[in-house]
């Protein structure tokens, strides 16, 4: 079965980026005649604009829509109603396919009789430096990221909470919803529980890789996991979803920091209790870092993960904590982050 698809790319300021993943696109094995793509940017500055405008003129099904509203989920439903086809297809312009990726999961959505399908995604470093490998590597191991299954190494199909991107016949938004644009992060996920909620089945099939390049700059990446920390309060209350214990970690471990601290002040006993734990998560930090510097035969690598590793849980376990106050606590619906790219 070949319906005919569209495939969606939130795009802003990506000129290092988005020619790779153009081009990746146009030698998909999927019929072109039944292939519409929607690059749908956020106004770049870059030159990002003008890459797609020489592409579109060799590439007719090629089209480029303005996202006014730049970030993610506006892009995401723009293209999703100006879009005709049966099956709709999110791609990130970060990211590497085999050429026969929009095949493979349209083949797979039909035979499983799936709403969601994707592929599993493995984390590469932006550049050849130690740091980005670093950044990578952080965003590639379960101590950075946690246990999600398209991270992790599978080996048969599953049916699994969510993937990356996705895979979705068109009827799904008309049945659910687009996607919630007051989730500036993590829509993806708060779509696809709704999409569970309401009866639907969500497909990983691993054998399909994506590589996906991760940022090069620790300062970007830590905004980005802010935001993802920030989100998840909002998200979790919309769908009335209580958060999992993987979500609480990060907050927890920052809440007993604040705590240690101010405890410190009054009693030794909070101040041993923090050196306690922060002695058993650096432990198990370096137990993480030596193991992917040894498999990675960078040596280097110890100067930087430790760190990563530490910032990444601590901007994430912000991020909840204050999503929290602003979103369960005041009862905010919406909020205003910085693009990070």
């Amino acid at each position: 079965m070949e319906p005919r698809i569209s495939i969606i790319v939130p795009c802003y300021n990506e000129a290092g980026f988005i020619k790779k993943l153009l081009q990746n696109i146009v030698e998909q094995d999927y019929p072109r005649e039944k292939t519409e793509v929607y690059i749908v940017d956020g106004m770049s500055i870059d030159g990002t604009r003008e890459i797609i405008s020489d592409f579109i003129k060799s590439y007719s099904y090629i089209h480029l829509s303005d996202n006014e509203k730049r970030y993610v989920p506006f892009a995401l439903n723009k293209g999703i109603s100006i879009s005709t086809g049966e099956v709709i297809i999110r791609m990130d312009v970060h990211a590497d396919y085999p050429v026969d990726y929009v095949s493979r999961l349209v083949q797979s959505l039909y035979q499983l009789n799936a709403d969601n399908v994707g592929g599993s995604w493995i984390t590469l470093p932006g550049d050849s430096t130690v740091k980005s490998l670093a950044i990578a590597s952080a965003l590639a191991s379960p101590f950075g990221v946690g246990n999600a299954y398209y991270r992790l190494n599978q080996n048969a199909t599953r049916e699994v909470d969510t993937v990356p991107f996705g895979c979705y016949h068109r009827e799904v938004f008309d049945r659910i919803s687009l996607f919630d644009e007051d989730l500036l992060r993590n829509q993806d996920d708060s779509f696809n529980a709704n999409l569970i909620k309401n009866g639907g089945k969500i497909f990983l099939i691993p054998d399909i890789k994506i590589r996906y390049y991760a940022r090069t700059s620790v300062k970007s990446t830590l905004k980005m996991f802010y935001q993802y920390g920030l989100f998840k309060p909002l998200g979790n209350r919309k769908i009335n979803k209580p958060a999992t214990l993987r979500q609480l970690i990060p907050p927890a471990f920052v809440l007993f920091l604040i705590l240690s601290i101010t405890g410190s002040l009054f009693t030794n006993l909070a101040f041993v209790a923090g050196i306690i734990v922060l002695a058993v998560y650096l432990l198990i930090n370096l137990i993480f870092t030596f193991a992917i510097a040894g498999k990675n035969s960078r040596p280097r690598l110890i100067l930087y993960l430790p760190w990563i590793f530490f910032l990444i849980h601590i901007s994430y376990g912000s991020g909840y904590l204050y999503g929290i106050i602003k979103f369960i606590i005041l009862g905010q619906k919406k909020s205003t982050v910085k693009h990070t790219r």
